[in-house]
């Protein structure tokens, strides 16, 4: 239990002190923000601000996202190893698995993974 507080405090300190650097590194001076906005010399910028962007892009970052999270609700099964018996273990284990490729398969099936048109 030792071990743990101790390590617990050397990463909370670490984290501190690599957030303090990045603010102190990061300080960008008022001038600096005025001087990068494309309205610095008259000019309009090239394009506007508000463009729509592609569907395809916003439906490959929705599905990143949800293969990201059942991925990380996948990774503290693990831990269930030590708690649980092996068989539902295996019940929980196949039972993510079998919903991410449900949903891999559907979103195939919806067209949604295909990368050349």
């Amino acid at each position: 239990m030792y071990i743990l507080n101790s390590l617990m405090v050397i990463l909370f300190m670490l984290s501190f002190i690599i957030y303090i650097l990045a603010n102190i590194i990061g300080k960008k001076m008022k001038k600096e923000r005025s001087k990068n906005s494309p309205f610095e010399c008259g000019f309009e910028p090239f394009k506007k601000a508000r463009t729509p962007f592609s569907v395809r892009f916003f439906l490959v970052s929705i599905i990143f996202l949800i293969f990201d999270i059942e991925i990380v609700i996948l990774m503290p099964v693990g831990i269930l190893m030590n708690f649980c018996s092996v068989t539902y273990f295996s019940l929980i284990t196949a039972l993510i698995v079998i919903i991410l490729i449900v949903g891999l398969i559907h979103e195939w099936n919806q067209g949604a993974l295909n990368w050349v048109t």
